[in-house]
Parts: structure tokens; sequence; C-alpha cells
């Protein structure tokens, strides 16, 4: 099978999509099938090997120029292809906030009207590129997004054209009006010439059976999985004379870290004997500077600066390292998050996690027996979670070795490529 797979980048940083789309190329090349992981916007950005071809299509640079300015709408290939070159898109990304909701209004409708906005050039030149060089048997979206792309692509190539949803609506949700509900209402209306929907969770698709206002029998559910590759491979042990509580996820107010520093502090009044250890690590982008200045304020003024400890962007063998030091984990988002990547990364490491009740946090920690859900936005409650693993060592053990073993039997990468096939399978 020939699985043309679009998916986009993330402005440079590490980005839960584009882990899991490289994550899922690849396990799809394994398994035999022909993937070209096609990246657009900006190159993909991955702690894995990255499986995507060397062509960015929908550049960012371009895309903006298109849009903004009507000479750039015509101008020859040699010339958009200087603006599609990974360093320049690279280095712009890192210089300005090319991920920045609220700037990206004008853009996310223009890509929603497709070959009839200000970015047809762009449009025509992937659609022609499938249909004259690559070929493909199927056509995966990486999220709803690109939905203004498909009418152009059906009138080119007649292959089923699939999308994934991983979280389109927070970028929704971000937009000034009117851009929010002017796009929504043509996302609803594009949706339908989609072929078939692959949520990443039961949570998401019943959401967004709502949201897009598309039947729900045309949403199909492929849980997460990883590439357990290294992880796993110390055995844990929990240790009474210490407890190190950690994060790992962008830095970045709906990420949460604000509320668990709350949690922290709440804990330590509560345990002030205990070797208490919060270690934070992620991503922080130009945009999140101030917020997490103010968290580290905030941090002096509960008196955590001697346990406190961040780490910075972390590539996989740091993350791997990170994971195995904490006892716990908690990314206690704001939002209601249909994914968790991190919960599955903790798990496979024996990390119990403590998650908010809500979104696909529930889910998966019913699935995998790996952690606790306590009430969402409430840092005592976060605290009281924390205390009861704190004080229950046996259950820390428990929940850790129930995550492990459901992560490597049940959410590898290996399970999502089976998933993700037997879904293709129906359109084919």
């Amino acid at each position: 099978m020939k699985i043309a797979y679009i998916a986009a980048g993330a402005a440079g940083m590490y980005c839960g999509s584009c882990l899991h789309d490289n994550t899922l190329a690849a396990a799809l090349i394994k398994k035999g099938q022909e993937v070209a992981l096609i990246p657009t916007y900006t190159p993909l950005r991955t702690d894995e090997s990255d499986v995507s071809i060397d062509t960015v299509f929908f550049g960012g640079i371009n895309i903006y120029l298109q849009q903004k300015f009507s000479l750039f709408r015509h101008t020859p290939r040699f010339l958009d292809k200087l603006f599609d070159g990974p360093k320049l898109l690279n280095w712009v990304s890192r210089k300005s906030s090319m991920n920045n909701a609220r700037e990206l209004g004008e853009l996310a409708l223009a890509t929603l009207r497709g070959e009839e906005g200000n970015l047809r050039k762009e449009i025509v030149r992937l659609s022609a590129w499938l249909r004259d060089e690559y070929k493909p048997d199927i056509i995966q979206l990486t999220n709803s997004m690109f939905a203004g792309m498909v009418h152009q692509i059906k009138s080119d190539i007649d292959v089923p054209i699939l999308c994934a949803m991983q979280g389109e609506d927070i970028f929704l949700e971000g937009l000034p009006e009117p851009y929010k509900s002017d796009v929504l209402a043509l996302l609803r209306k594009r949706a339908g010439e989609i072929d078939g929907f692959i949520a990443t969770s039961s949570y998401y698709a019943d959401f967004m059976t709502s949201y897009l206002q598309t039947p729900a029998e045309r949403i199909h559910v492929v849980h997460l999985g990883i590439n357990t590759l290294d992880h796993g491979l110390i055995e844990k042990k929990a240790d009474a004379d210490q407890f190190v509580v950690g994060y790992l996820a962008r830095i970045c107010p709906e990420k949460g870290l604000h509320n668990l520093i709350e949690a922290i502090a709440l804990l330590r009044r509560k345990v002030p004997d205990t070797n208490l250890q919060f270690k934070v690590a992620g991503y922080l982008g130009k945009r999140d500077h101030h917020y997490f200045q103010e968290c580290k304020k905030r941090v002096l003024q509960l008196g955590l600066q001697d346990i406190f400890d961040y780490r910075g962007e972390v590539d996989r063998s740091g993350k791997i390292a990170f994971l195995n030091s904490l006892d716990v984990l908690s990314v206690p988002t704001v939002y209601q998050d249909p994914k968790g990547l991190f919960m599955l990364e903790a798990m496979a490491n024996g990390v119990p996690v403590i998650q908010p009740e809500h979104g696909a946090f529930p889910e998966m920690i019913d699935a995998t027996g790996g952690g606790l859900v306590v009430e969402p936005n409430s840092p005592t409650a976060l605290a009281e979670g924390l205390e009861k693993l704190h004080q229950d060592i046996e259950l820390r053990h428990r929940l850790g070795q129930a995550g492990k073993q459901a992560i490597f039997s049940k959410f590898t990468a290996e399970h999502m490529a089976e998933r993700t096939l037997g879904v293709y399978q129906k359109f084919l």
C-alpha cells in the first residue's frame, strides 16, 4: 500500500502531533507499507529518526507571503523554493511566533478556502505532486485544518482521503473573532468532503462528532502508541526517603505548570520532612517566556527554589533519563487534552501519573491502570493525589508496574500501526 501522510511541522518545537505522525509512519514502514511522510508549514521535529521526505510543501513563509501580497501568488517556482528551504524555515520559526493561534486567523481561513483562496498555488502544487509523482493508494491528513486541500486533491486523484483528529479545537478556540466563527463554519462544511476520520481517543471522537457536526460512524478511534525502544530498561524501586514529582511537556499556560507549582507547595506543607524534589522539563517557546518567568517568580514566593529543578528541553535519551528519575509525573492541563503522549512515555518507564479527570486522561488511565485522576484545575485535589502516592509506596509501585505492562502489551507503535491499517482497509 502506498500511503501519503500529510503532516504539519510545529515551527521548530517538539510537538505531540509531530512525534505521533513520525512514529506512526515509521511503524507503517516497518510493517512493509510504502509511506511518504510529507512535511508542511515547517520541517518536522522529532526525537526519533525522522522518516519524512526532504521537501516541505505549503511552506510557512510562502503561504504567509501569498496570503498578504498578491505578487507572491504568481512568482515562479525557483523563487518559492528558496523560501521553502528547511534551514530558512527553521530559522524564521525560531525568531517568530509562527505557532501562535491568535496571529494565524487569516491563514487558517485561507487554508480552509483551499483552491478558492489566496493559497491556491501551494495547494495545486501539492496535489500535482501527489498525482504525477507519488501516486498514493490512500491519503491521510494530520488534522482537519487541512480539509481545504481535499477538493483539489480529489479532483486530481481518485483515492480515499482520511483525516486524523489531534486537538484542532484547541487551536480554533484560540483564534480571535471573527476568524474563530468563520473558520469553524467553513471547517464543518469542508469536513463533509473527507472520507473518514481517525481520533486519538473515544473522548475526542465523541467531542468532534458534535464540534464538526459530522456523523459518529465516520470517526474511527485509534489510540496512541509509542516506540518503546529504550523505554522501560530500568526497574524502578520506590524510595521511602525520596519523592520526585516531574512535569514533562511544553512550558505554556494551557499545560498547567502553574497549578502543579501550587500543588507542590501544598504537598510540602503536609510532608515537610520528606526529601521532596520537583523536576520540570520541556520546550519553552518565545511566546511563553513571560509565563515561565511568572512561574519561577511564584516558585520563589512559595519557597520552593531549593527543590525546583528545570532541565530545559530534552532529547530522546534525556527524556528517558528524566522519566526514570521520577516517582510520579503530572501535567495538569487546563484544557481537555485528546492525546497525552507524555502519559504513555512515563508509564512505559514504570512511572505512575496523576492527571485531571477530563479529556482523554480518564480513558487512558482506565485502560492502563497506570495512575490516578483528580479534580481538574484544583491544586488542592492534585496535592491530595500526590500525598496519596507519597504515603503509599506499594500503591505507587503497583500503578507503575500496571502502566508499564499495559504500554508494552497494548500501546506500542506496532499496535497503533496495525489498528491504523485496519481503518485504511475499510476504505480501500
